[in-house]
């Protein structure tokens, strides 16, 4: 038999979809006629935003060209660097971390305690990604997903159980939107709400959405201690299920014990700075600096030799940070072809003189299939919510409904459409098309669930307090 012919299909490369994905916006700029809201900034919150009544439709001065296609690409570096320099930055500090044994060390001592509990330290930091997500962390706990990948590993599980409870934990916790700036702050700011008002339903879907994620977490994890060849990444898997996880593993010294302690007081301040403080990627990529210079005096490693160490780590992410580059190019093709406001605009004519909860499935349907062009969560409100204010009013449907609907819509394929989740995946060094296999069930219950959250949130009047 021919090798190659057995082989059968294979997901093309993150870059290569990625770059598709940017084709199908430069025929949609053909297919779709260009349109146009005018912006205005609103007094009470500084923001720039749609007026609904203003929707006209342009001839677009600017069609993409053949060469605007390829210089989409490097536009979209540049607009993603403070994403990729932050990638970089972590990721080189973190290795610094890992090649001083601290992190085996402390996998070492957990493992020691959870012999035949495996799970159990799968659920605590699932549990800790989803506390991530609760923070609206996003691109900020991207260089966490290697590490989850090593615990999984560690735990004698494939890689699939460490990229699961990193990106559905993150997710479950992003999509609650308790203290979400991105969707819910930004939702709730432009339709008059209070921030965060409405947190006690918010926190009934995150316990749902949870439950769910850890429960397809538990029968995968389950599947494949049982059988070994029922794994998404078998031939890896196999290999390694012949290593003893604990052989090499580093014991713990005190300088691994302090170098654990930066470690967790770095990612406490990161969480305190970004909810309280409005700190974003400047801020985050510099505490990790100073991160980087305090392991290195724990460590004793010198100058040089921390440097070196620092490139090591960072050229690990290069996949990762490539692909948000082109993720971004996505989203200057789409500006350049002036379609967004067509496509909202459409949305908000479909809804005219439908029933509230139709229009719910509607506006859930369309934020969630949005999401595949448009990955901004805080670039889709500005754009969207608007229009959805005063339809609201129009259909007798609270304002805080419509924000819970935006939310779910959003936060639940962020991880699951290519323009975000290639990047997430980059990460944990897992093809898209094993991913779709392992989470597409999860993904579904997630979507149902959201659904029905939403209709109850109707059903009870789910108010703007």
């Amino acid at each position: 038999m021919n090798k190659k012919a057995a082989k059968g299909f294979h997901m093309p490369h993150v870059f290569i979809i990625l770059l598709l994905i940017m084709l199908f916006v430069v025929l949609l700029s053909y297919m779709v006629p260009s349109g146009s809201y005018q912006r205005i900034t609103e007094s009470s919150t500084g923001m720039t935003v749609i007026d609904p009544d203003t929707f006209q439709y342009v001839e677009n001065e600017t069609p993409i060209t053949f060469m605007d296609y390829f210089e989409a690409i490097y536009t979209g570096f540049v607009n993603g660097a403070t994403i990729m320099g932050t990638l970089f930055i972590s990721s080189g500090m973190i290795y610094l971390l890992e090649v001083s044994g601290a992190f085996g060390a402390g996998i070492h001592a957990i493992l020691e305690r959870t012999k035949g509990r495996e799970f159990s330290v799968v659920c605590i930091f699932y549990t800790i990604f989803v506390i991530f997500g609760v923070l609206g962390y996003g691109e900020a706990a991207y260089p966490f997903y290697p590490l989850a990948v090593t615990i999984g590993f560690a735990l004698g599980y494939d890689r699939m159980v460490g990229t699961g409870l990193a990106i559905v934990g993150s997710t479950v916790g992003f999509t609650s939107g308790l203290m979400n700036t991105f969707t819910t702050g930004v939702a709730q700011q432009i339709v008059g709400l209070p921030l965060f008002s409405g947190i006690g339903f918010r926190a009934v879907g995150l316990v749902a959405f949870y439950i769910i994620g850890l429960v397809g977490l538990y029968a995968y994890c389950r599947k494949i201690k049982k059988d070994p060849e029922l794994s998404l990444v078998k031939e890896e898997y196999m290999s390694r299920k012949q290593e003893d996880h604990l052989e090499g593993m580093e014991q713990m010294t005190l300088s691994r014990i302090l170098g654990l302690i930066v470690f967790l007081g770095t990612i406490i301040v990161q969480g305190f700075g970004c909810i309280r403080l409005g700190w974003s990627f400047p801020q985050i990529a510099a505490i990790y600096i100073i991160m980087g210079i305090l392991l290195s005096l724990i460590f004793r490693i010198g100058p040089s030799k921390a440097s070196q160490l620092f490139c090591q780590g960072a050229v690990r992410v290069f996949p990762a940070a490539f692909a948000v580059g082109l993720a971004q190019s996505v989203v200057v093709l789409m500006n350049q072809a002036c379609i967004m406001d067509t496509i909202v605009h459409g949305m908000s004519m479909l809804l005219e003189n439908k029933s509230a909860i139709l229009a719910l499935l509607i506006i859930f349907v369309f934020v969630t299939l949005f999401n595949f062009l448009v990955v901004s969560g805080s670039g889709k409100a500005v754009i969207v919510m608007p229009i959805l204010q005063p339809l609201g009013k129009i259909l007798d449907i609270n304002q805080q409904v419509l924000v819970l609907t935006y939310q779910y819509g959003d936060g639940i394929t962020n991880s699951f459409w290519p323009g975000s989740s290639l990047v997430q995946l980059a990460m944990c060094g897992v093809d898209y098309g094993s991913w779709i296999k392992f989470c597409w069930k999860i993904y579904l219950a997630f979507i149902v669930s959201a659904f029905i959250l939403v209709m109850i949130a109707y059903g009870i009047g789910y108010g703007p307090f």
